[in-house]
């Protein structure tokens, strides 16, 4: 039973969270950037074309959040070509129905549902989509369009919180958005299943980038800058392996974010939205995306 468990973990928790991410990055979050980007520089040049261009690129990429989250997970758990190319069906689906939460369980569904089928039939390229699109719909319509709401309404929960008691809801959310982040799962997935907004937001910014840039520059002396600069614009992740051998490393950047939890819920005002709440300094999405929120 242990076995099994750490199997489902390593599978779904880690393997399918991280590659949600990837989907939610290279769709709603830098379609976000692009569309954000070129609604404020064409109040500058109204006239620029390549702007207009521009937005609708990152229009069509946030619609595309759904099949981008089915694409990459379906990818990363091996699924068969057949079967990844239907759940794209399937995210669209659980997107429609209960956002990227929804999406994520969908897809997830569809994918096994699809795998059992695969090559077992004289016609599978028409049995395997259509048993992959109508477990998506099944369970879009279900699951994951209660799951949605659930994690709808504790992401509303956090925010609502938050501006009650900014200074130990900044603490709580920016120390644990910044454990989550450097662990290996998916901070910037669970921010957007979540849909934190505001200052919870903003929290979860500044715990994330406490993260990044505390390892960053505690590993300074000991790696090159290129190695330092992919912890501190790429992803603290990478001290997984160090945190598991000397648990203390992690004490001084998580420190640091629960001090910079409070700063920028009570002194900043900090607000971000939920695509760059769980970023941090990764390729400096949170930042963006602040600076764009705060206008």
């Amino acid at each position: 039973m242990k076995k099994f468990l750490l199997v489902i973990y390593q599978k779904y928790i880690l393997d399918g969270l991280s590659a949600m991410a990837l989907g939610l990055f290279a769709s709603l979050i830098v379609g976000l950037i692009l569309r954000t980007s070129a609604e404020q520089l064409l109040n500058v040049w109204p006239d620029g074309l390549f702007l207009s261009s521009l937005k609708e690129i990152g229009s069509a990429a946030i619609a595309m959040m759904g099949p981008a989250i089915a694409i990459a997970v379906s990818y990363k758990l091996k699924a068969p070509l057949l079967v990844l190319v239907a759940s794209m069906v399937a995210g669209q689906l659980g997107a429609v129905y209960g956002g990227p939460a929804g999406a994520y369980f969908s897809v997830i569904l569809a994918i096994e549902a699809g795998s059992l089928v695969s090559k077992k039939t004289p016609l599978d390229i028409i049995i395997t989509p259509t048993i992959t699109m109508i477990a998506g719909f099944l369970v879009a319509i279900s699951a994951g369009q209660l799951i949605g709401v659930l994690m709808s309404g504790l992401g509303i929960i956090i925010v609502e919180a938050t501006k009650a008691q900014p200074f130990v809801m900044g603490i709580i959310v920016s120390v644990l958005m910044g454990m989550i982040l450097t662990a290996p799962i998916s901070s910037a997935a669970l921010a957007l299943m979540l849909q934190i907004s505001g200052l919870a937001a903003g929290a979860a910014t500044a715990g994330c980038c406490a993260q990044m840039v505390g390892f960053a520059l505690m590993s300074r002396k000991d790696n090159k800058s290129g190695e330092v600069i992919a912890q501190g614009l790429g992803t603290s992740m990478l001290q997984v392996s160090n945190i598991i051998r000397n648990p203390w490393i992690w004490v001084p950047p998580t420190m640091a974010a629960a001090i910079t939890g409070p700063l920028a819920t009570l002194v900043f005002k900090m607000e971000n939205v939920a695509a760059g709440a769980g970023m941090g300094t990764s390729g400096l999405v949170g930042v963006l995306l602040t600076f764009q929120t705060m206008g």
